[in-house]
């Protein structure tokens, strides 16, 4: 099966651990993923551990297809990494790595895609315009100033 990496780093004016709380936080997907619309079945059992449904919201042609995704979000010291799978073959790891950076946060954000031949272009690049548009809005939300990203 196909494989593509994707990378990001920016920064967010925010303390490291006021981003890790928002980053393990399921709710706060909801728009800061433009496709995420809604979460659900959010199980915080185990330690470090977050289990929830995400539900993404594509547009085809005029209509609306909601794509439940199972999520799982792993929590290592300022680190946040988790594994999604979605319908169709689709598999995600991603991980953000915090660090403190000039009185605010670096993030390095990293995607691990991997998906059927037909759909990884597709997917790969949702995934993209989702990781670019995930810095800037967490940068607005976090510290109510826009991002640099590479």
């Amino acid at each position: 099966m196909p494989a593509r990496v994707l990378t990001n780093t920016f920064h967010v004016d925010a303390a490291p651990e006021k981003v890790f709380e928002h980053l393990t936080t399921p709710e706060s997907y909801i728009g800061l993923s433009p496709l995420v619309v809604a979460v659900r079945d959010v199980d915080r059992s185990e330690p470090g551990v977050v289990r929830y449904t995400s539900i993404e919201r594509f547009r085809f042609v005029g209509l609306k297809y909601d794509n439940p995704i199972a999520v799982t979000l792993l929590t290592e010291g300022l680190s946040v990494r988790g594994q999604v799978r979605s319908p169709g073959g689709v598999r995600m790891g991603y991980r953000f790595d915090l660090s403190p950076e000039a009185g605010g946060t670096r993030v390095d954000d990293r995607l691990d895609l991997s998906a059927p031949w037909l759909v990884m272009g597709f997917a790969a690049g949702q995934a993209r315009k989702v990781q670019l548009a995930r810095a800037r809005i967490l940068a607005e939300r976090l510290s109510g100033r826009s991002t640099r990203g590479s």
